[in-house]
């Protein structure tokens, strides 16, 4: 029987995720095969020539050909990098992605060292509330979803990244909508991909992402619309609201914020139109 070493395995699997139209191969190649091992991928280049046994190479097998079927890597592996944090992920939540990450970065700048209350509308994994309560240790943070599975996940990588933060079980605010002037910040990325836009997406997103947490209903802002108003009970005055949106969405996204003052848009580091960013003013 055959043996291979990590350096075969590695030039042999990044060789035919090529052929199969995988970008970035040899990245996938190695976080894989390093999973497996139980290593990190700077043990791979340290021990290119170690032999893999045939049960690790078994496992690796599996691996591959999931990742060929299109599955995302982050469900293969399991986890998910945000914010410089490694998030627990599965097909009961969406995938963090580097774009979420302005919205984050921006509340952060605008609470630094402030005491304050934060909620997170459609927290899925958590990545959102965890990452905010991780680096705004001041804050208070809540959490909402109407996924039991995607809040079992959340309250999972709470704990393993010794994090506070609360969870609740509901639709958009209805846990807090007896609560006004409550939030200094709401933080939201809701399903915001409209029904013809969603059919062309990447067949791995389709396929295997909650379509819940992707699809929505009209033009793809008809949830935030539903939102707004919740929101804008619950905030104090003066707080602020960000939601993210899509790279078209920028437009109609500011027409739907006009009950809010200091609106404006933020882009992503591709340039594209991504977060909303709202104030509410005095109530007259």
């Amino acid at each position: 029987m055959q043996s291979w070493t990590v350096k075969e395995l590695l030039e042999w699997t990044s060789n035919y995720f090529r052929e199969k139209n995988i970008n970035e191969a040899r990245l996938e190649a190695e976080i894989l095969l390093a999973r497996v091992l139980g290593k990190d991928r700077v043990y791979l280049y340290a021990n290119y020539d170690a032999p893999v046994n045939q049960d690790e190479r078994s496992g690796f097998r599996e691996f591959i050909k999931r990742r060929v079927r299109k599955e995302p890597l982050s469900y293969i592996t399991g986890t998910k990098e945000f914010m410089s944090l490694e998030f627990k992920v599965n097909p009961a939540v969406l995938i963090p992605r580097p774009e979420s990450e302005i919205l984050v970065e921006k509340a952060i700048d605008l609470l630094k060292d402030t005491p304050c209350t934060i909620c997170d509308i459609g927290t899925g994994s958590g990545a959102l509330a965890i990452s905010l309560a991780h680096y705004l240790p001041l804050a208070r943070v809540f959490a909402t979803d109407i996924s039991p599975q995607a809040l079992d996940t959340a309250r999972d990588n709470a704990a393993s990244l010794q994090v506070e933060a609360e969870f609740l079980e509901g639709d958009l605010l209805s846990p807090f909508l007896d609560k006004e002037n409550y939030f200094d910040l709401i933080v939201a990325n809701l399903p915001y991909i409209p029904l013809e836009e969603y059919h062309n997406l990447d067949s791995g997103v389709k396929s295997y992402e909650p379509s819940i947490a992707l699809l929505a209903p009209g033009d793809g802002l008809d949830i935030y619309r539903r939102l707004l108003p919740q929101a804008y009970t619950v905030l104090k005055e003066g707080a602020y609201l960000f939601i993210e949106i899509g790279w078209q969405q920028g437009e109609k996204a500011l027409q739907m914020v006009n009950d809010f003052e200091e609106v404006r848009l933020i882009k992503d580091l591709a340039g594209y139109d991504r977060v909303v960013m709202a104030r509410k003013g005095s109530v007259k």
